[in-house]
């Protein structure tokens, strides 16, 4: 299994800037995609951004051109840059790692845009 330990997240204004992180540990050699999804209040959990082993990305369409993912392989980490952030980006962002045959979850960081 992979565990995943998420930070970064926090109050910001509307306009500003948060990096999130999600170091992932186990067995992390059977990694192929890691990801940001985010579940606001009374709203279905949505992808953000993936990114695959090759480095690949893919990004929820509410978020192009304002964020960026980006993985650290050597530290098994994967990061969640958010810029011009806005108050409907308020939400619990989880991160997620997936496998052949499974994925985990982490247990989700709170990010805060206020107006």
């Amino acid at each position: 299994q992979v565990q995943l330990v998420e930070s970064g997240g926090g109050l910001v204004q509307a306009g500003g800037s948060l990096r999130l992180s999600c170091a992932a540990s186990g067995i992390i050699f059977r990694i192929t995609r890691m990801g940001w999804y985010r579940q606001a209040p009374g709203k279905q959990r949505e992808l953000v951004a993936s990114i695959t082993s090759g480095s690949s990305t893919n990004y929820g369409d509410s978020v192009k051109g304002r964020f960026t993912i980006s993985r650290d392989n050597a530290k098994s980490t994967v990061y969640l840059q958010m810029n011009s952030l806005k108050v409907e980006d308020t939400a619990v962002y989880y991160c997620n790692v997936a496998w052949s045959d499974g994925s985990s979850w982490g247990k989700g960081t709170l990010v805060t845009v206020s107006s």
